[in-house]
């Protein structure tokens, strides 16, 4: 008899709250029987999705660890602030508040698309906090030009009015970067993408370099474990940017997904579940070795 699936729940269902910080108003989504350990399981969503695109994995990581995720500002539940600039360090500054309002003071961080920017820059200004990485489909880019999307949103006049419009072509869009994606993921996306939310990419690609090598060599001094995954049909990010990532984390493990796109985890969540759960069990195990 084939064994139970390891995106099966083993900790009850995933339960949401609101919480604050920052000054923003958030959601955050919790499994894991230690809902107020230090040490946790941070999932951090890209765009144009939420918290919610994680609540498979979110589900499987607690059932051995205290796993979370929350809406970044401009995305999902959280607030979409008009005067907030939406850069890299922006969000950044916005995990460490998350962190202090939720008492992590240690994050192993699961991160898709611009979360990887997010969490990443976080990652090098609070080095002791941060444990270990898995990538999918993000990281640090070098080399990398943007993709047509995002070079529209750049373009002077013509960026604002493809963000006015973003929502009528969602669909489209993602279904040719995403072809296996689900489609309740796209509907969830397409119900959430509101001006607030075109607004906060528009101001994202425009405040943030396509190719950035200022974090790896701190990132790279550190060597924490990471996992890296990529979908081999990615159209946003191509996956020779995969190997880039040890120039970052020199000890990763590099994957390529056959027949995945941009969002393994929506596309392809029982392999992607099957790599990232017991990659985190091990860091998790060997971070209680060493403390103890």
């Amino acid at each position: 008899m084939q064994g139970p699936s390891v995106l099966q729940p083993r900790s009850g269902p995933v339960e949401e709250r609101s919480f604050a910080a920052q000054g923003f108003r958030s959601r955050v989504l919790e499994a894991g029987s230690e809902r107020d350990g230090e040490e946790a399981v941070v999932f951090i969503h890209g765009a144009p999705g939420s918290a919610g695109d994680w609540r498979p994995l979110l589900s499987g990581a607690g059932g051995f660890a205290r796993a979370l995720a929350f809406d970044l500002p401009g995305f999902g539940a959280a607030s979409k602030p008009a005067r907030w600039d939406y850069s890299p360090d922006a969000f950044a500054t916005f995990v460490a508040a998350t962190f202090a309002e939720l008492g992590v003071a240690r994050a192993h961080l699961v991160m898709g698309d611009i979360g990887g920017s997010a969490g990443l820059h976080w990652a090098a200004a609070h080095p002791q906090a941060f444990a270990s990485a898995v990538l999918i489909d993000t990281g640090v880019l070098i080399g990398y030009r943007w993709h047509l999307i995002a070079r529209l949103h750049r373009a002077p006049l013509v960026g604002a009015a493809v963000a006015a419009g973003g929502n009528i072509g969602l669909r489209g869009v993602m279904r040719l970067y995403g072809a296996d994606l689900p489609e309740q993921a796209i509907t969830r996306w397409r119900r959430d993408f509101d001006w607030g939310s075109r607004r906060a990419m528009l101001r994202f690609y425009r405040a943030t370099s396509a190719s950035d090598s200022r974090l790896a060599p701190a990132l790279a001094r550190l060597d924490r474990p990471a996992l890296v995954l990529w979908g081999k049909r990615d159209r946003f990010v191509p996956a020779e940017q995969a190997e880039r990532q040890r120039e970052s984390f020199p000890s990763a493990e590099i994957e390529i997904l056959e027949g995945v796109g941009h969002y393994g985890h929506l596309e392809a969540p029982e392999p992607i579940a099957e790599r990232v759960l017991p990659f985190l069990r091990r860091q998790l195990d060997a971070g209680k070795v060493e403390r103890e």
